[in-house]
């Protein structure tokens, strides 16, 4: 069906026409098909036309006066047409003018029977126009409102451990994050986007779900997005290690990533992502194996044919006092087992009585020596 603006344009082009040097019969004719398809059509074109039958009166009556110049008062009462709104006699045409002879117009349905609804033209006040400019104040404040909710942060906190301690940390979206030893966040929660910003140290977070919100964790120039799952994220400087314990996250840079952009990699439940400069590297393996690298949340550090130079950078990680190799040959040794982060001079002990070291006792270190 046509639009009420497609069967306006359709009336004005069939006006047109007819008033124009080519209409004969076969004209006729089609212009009386169109009008009978349709009331809407019929009442188109009557409007259309008196419209165009007033504008041609205008042109009648304004004629022999010059331009720029206002008629006097009472000029325009009489018509040239003998049908003038004071019913006086019409004024005769110019000499030397040629009057064409009448054109036959189209027989038209009889619409004598179809009446309008009345147009009430409605009185602006000026309290109404204040009213008007008011609401739409109103509406563009909760347009700008909206937007402003939904990206806005409506929640930044900041969080941090010392050295040796544990906070667990509840976040008002339901999700959860663990901080361990000497560790330290910005979270900022709005209604488009959940962002933590890991500055230094590790977190375990456990994520609610929200799929219309995605929970972005930036650590080191790149980003760690999940939308409802458990990993954690642990910065060293430039160098990063995601451990994923369920679901699935995405590792990506981010506006500023140390050495150019990575690919962006997706990590299933049981992966470790080791990421250092340009260098990516991913281990898959069970959800087990990678929980025993989270054991620092029951307070244990677990150890799997590790080097001592590693497992003591472990324990340096939750005590003041320092476990310092003293050779090379001390850092090569492999160690495993589970030990207490918080007892690192028991781990000390163990290792005089079961390896080849030697250890040297200072207020603020420990020094291990081979021999």
């Amino acid at each position: 069906m046509a639009s009420s603006r497609q069967i306006e344009h359709a009336a004005a082009a069939w006006l047109a026409r007819r008033d124009g040097d080519a209409w004969d019969g076969p004209a006729q004719q089609a212009l009386e098909a169109w009008l009978a398809e349709s009331i809407a059509h019929q009442v188109a074109f009557l409007r259309l036309e008196a419209a165009w039958d007033n504008t041609g009166r205008l042109k009648a009556l304004g004629a022999g006066i010059p331009a720029g110049v206002i008629p006097a008062r009472g000029q325009w009462m009489r018509s040239p047409f003998g049908d003038g709104p004071a019913g006086g006699p019409a004024v005769s045409a110019q000499a030397g003018a040629s009057a064409d002879p009448p054109r036959e117009l189209p027989a038209l349905p009889d619409l004598r029977d179809l009446a309008f609804a009345p147009r009430h033209r409605v009185a602006v006040s000026h309290s109404g126009r204040r009213a008007a400019g008011v609401a739409l104040i109103v509406l563009l404040a909760v347009v700008a409102g909206w937007g402003w909710q939904r990206q806005w942060p409506v929640e930044q906190a900041s969080y941090l451990t010392a050295m040796g301690d544990l906070r667990s940390v509840p976040l008002s979206d339901g999700s959860r994050a663990t901080l361990s030893s000497d560790s330290s966040m910005q979270v900022a929660l709005s209604r488009g986007e959940r962002h933590v910003e890991l500055d230094r140290g590790e977190a375990f977070f456990e994520v609610a779900k929200d799929s219309g919100r995605p929970f972005v964790v930036s650590a080191g120039g790149r980003q760690v997005v999940a939308v409802g799952t458990r990993f954690s994220v642990r910065r060293d400087g430039a160098d990063l290690r995601v451990v994923v314990t369920e679901g699935t996250v995405r590792l990506q840079s981010g506006d500023v990533a140390p050495g150019g952009p990575l690919p962006t990699t997706l990590l299933q439940a049981g992966s470790v992502a080791l990421v250092s400069q340009q260098r990516l590297l991913v281990r898959s393996g069970t959800v087990e194996e990678a929980e025993r690298q989270l054991d620092w949340r029951q307070g244990y550090l677990t150890f799997r044919d590790t080097r001592l130079e590693d497992a003591a950078a472990e324990f340096n990680r939750y005590g003041p006092r320092k476990i310092v190799m003293g050779d090379q040959a001390v850092a090569a040794l492999r160690v495993g087992g589970n030990f207490r982060w918080s007892n690192a001079e028991a781990f000390v002990r163990l290792l005089e009585q079961g390896f080849p070291v030697r250890a040297e006792s200072h207020p603020d270190r420990i020094v291990l020596h081979s021999r």
